[in-house]
């Protein structure tokens, strides 16, 4: 009698990953790198906020030359790329109450979505997720323009420790996986 089990087979990896998979160090190195700057920039919310509003100012300059050729759309991103430079910490009132009254209509749109989802789907972590975005526009606009002042340093220091937590689990999946 013969056995009938069958011999594990390899794990199927993408040949894609095999650049990435050789560079696994770098990919943690670069996950280090994000967890650095984000722990800075959250110890120094306010200078984190400036450098942000100066990163969005250099993109306004970058989008005018780039739509300089639609004209008016060119000079008004050109225009507000240096105002950005001109008054950082108006452009960073401004750019927060965007910011606020875009979490606001967000959250809306997500607890909208979810009541008009079907059975069976998971709504209530939706209705959650909106209820929670709506209630952080409003935390920020509640204390603006004082919330202004830390508001972008202090969301750009938690997404770079997101980030560089991500690309340090990527890194050690790869060397798991090599």
């Amino acid at each position: 009698m013969t056995s009938t089990a069958e011999t594990p087979q390899p794990v199927a990896t993408s040949p894609g990953l095999e650049p990435l998979r050789a560079k696994r160090g770098w990919v943690i190195a670069l996950g280090v790198v994000y967890i650095i700057a984000g722990v800075i920039a959250l110890g120094s919310v306010v200078m984190a906020t400036i450098v942000t509003v100066f990163v969005v100012g250099i993109m306004m300059l970058i989008a005018g030359v780039a739509e300089v050729f639609h004209a008016l759309l060119g000079a008004l991103y050109i225009i507000a790329g240096f105002l950005t430079f001109e008054n950082p910490l108006l452009a960073a009132a401004l750019l927060t109450l965007l910011l606020g009254i875009a979490l606001i209509a967000s959250g809306i749109m997500r607890i909208w979505l979810a009541f008009s989802m079907k059975e069976g789907m998971p709504w209530i972590w939706v209705v959650v997720s909106g209820v929670i975005t709506v209630l952080l526009g409003l935390i920020i606009l509640a204390h603006w323009p004082v919330s202004s002042l830390y508001i972008l340093g202090l969301f750009l220091g938690i997404d770079l420790i997101f980030a560089g937590a991500g690309w340090i689990a990527v890194g050690f999946g790869l060397a798991r996986r090599a």
